[in-house]
């Protein structure tokens, strides 16, 4: 189910590998029900644009549906012992 800020603003947002920490803490501290989805966004062409957000960075959004044949891992959310963020196995 998409996120109601997703639904209002027509578009998924979606973090790069890089910005995903920053993601986390700032919209979702304090939650342990989060799952990571990795998706190829070249799979989605031109539904995709990068879009100036959080401090002036760059943030891909999604201005279509997310087919899973762009979904190339997910998982839970973990961490590991020194607190960075786990990605899931692609597969």
């Amino acid at each position: 189910m998409p996120e109601p800020r997703h639904l209002a603003d027509g578009f998924i947002h979606l973090s790069s590998e890089d910005q995903l920490a920053g993601t986390i803490d700032k919209h979702f501290a304090g939650r342990d029900d989060l799952h990571l989805v990795a998706v190829d966004l070249t799979v989605l062409g031109r539904a995709v644009k990068w879009e100036v957000s959080r401090g002036g960075a760059l943030f891909p959004h999604i201005y279509a549906d997310l087919p899973l044949s762009a979904v190339i891992a997910y998982g839970p959310l973990r961490h590991d012992d020194a607190g960075a963020i786990v990605l899931p196995p692609a597969g």
